[in-house]
């Protein structure tokens, strides 16, 4: 699987940033990531020299990698264990027969022993279709990216800001991608549909049942500065750009080009808060993995690892 050790700068644009900075290099020191470096201006001009920082946080063995590739890897590897992968099944039931799960679906009805549950931005869908009640909900949460113009050499690698404790966004930054080219994004915009990967995507269904949660409502009171930005910067280029010029100042309208947009799984407690922890549900003979935020995918191994310790009692 090829991949690339380019490395990560995290970037405190201000000395009220500094203290958090320091966490992470104390966190990521304790969890035993290998050169961990807190850089001043001058290093950071030699690692990153567009980028603005009063200081930074230097992780030389942060790698990129193809990840459709390594999902793709991970199919072949269940299909040489004897498993069985079945896209676009849609789940429309879930019910108990002679001590076994009976899962419907569009395509076929499964009988099995146990259930692991990591449907994503469905993820409480399924639970509730196995008749547990979290007093949780997902709320889909849009990022909308721009791609840097092939010419533009302002970034070397990945640029990220510190992350904002009351918020659990990262916040746009720049990621450096193995096939060429970086990613600049993504924003946080409230989306309409749990499909929604455009403004326009809608669905009454989804739209329905988030309005009528309670913790929506809560949560809207609490972040509705931040939503009202985040939309803004959704709707202006301009605004986006500004976002971005503050970890690279030099950053013109001409290096950017319309990208991508993914869907966050963001869990909400009926209280109002944004999940921003791993959240799993243990029932008899299920694992449900309501909560998978960032990195996700790049513990996804190690995540594997332990539900199936749950599972298994490993």
């Amino acid at each position: 699987m090829p991949y690339e050790r380019c490395g990560k700068l995290i970037v405190a644009v201000t000395e009220a940033e500094l203290p958090r900075l320091q966490v992470l290099h104390e966190r990521g020191t304790a969890n035993g990531i290998q050169g961990l470096e807190m850089v001043g201006p001058e290093r950071i001009r030699e690692i990153e020299p567009h980028a603005k920082a009063v200081r930074a946080l230097y992780s030389p063995v942060t790698a990129i990698v193809d990840y459709r590739r390594v999902a793709k890897a991970m199919a072949s590897k269940i299909a040489e264990a004897g498993g069985s992968i079945f896209p676009s099944a849609r789940v429309t039931g879930i019910g108990r027969a002679d001590g076994k799960f009976l899962i419907e679906t569009s395509r076929m009805t499964v009988r099995c022993q146990k259930i692991v549950n990591c449907a994503g931005l469905h993820s409480d869908s399924i639970a509730r279709l196995m008749g547990l009640r979290p007093e949780v909900q997902l709320i889909p949460f849009r990022g909308e990216y721009y791609s840097l113009a092939p010419d533009c050499r302002l970034v070397r690698a990945l640029v990220y800001p510190v992350p904002n404790p009351e918020f659990p966004f990262l916040g746009v930054h720049f990621t450096k991608r193995i096939e060429g080219g970086c990613e600049a994004g993504p924003n946080a915009v409230l989306a309409f549909a749990r499909e929604g990967y455009k403004f326009w995507d809608v669905s009454l269904q989804d739209l329905t049942a988030m309005l009528g949660f309670r913790g929506f409502w809560a949560m809207a009171r609490r972040y509705w500065r931040t939503e009202v930005y985040e939309l803004y910067r959704s709707l202006s280029r301009r605004a986006f750009l500004r976002a971005l010029q503050q970890l690279v100042p030099e950053l013109e309208d001409k290096d950017l080009r319309p990208g991508g947009s993914g869907v966050r799984a963001q869990i909400v407690t009926a209280e109002g808060s944004l999940v921003d922890d791993f959240l799993i549900a243990e029932a008899p003979d299920a694992i449900n993995v309501l909560n998978a935020p960032s990195p996700a995918a790049t513990a996804s191994i190690a995540i594997g690892r332990h539900i199936a310790n749950l599972v298994f009692g490993g």
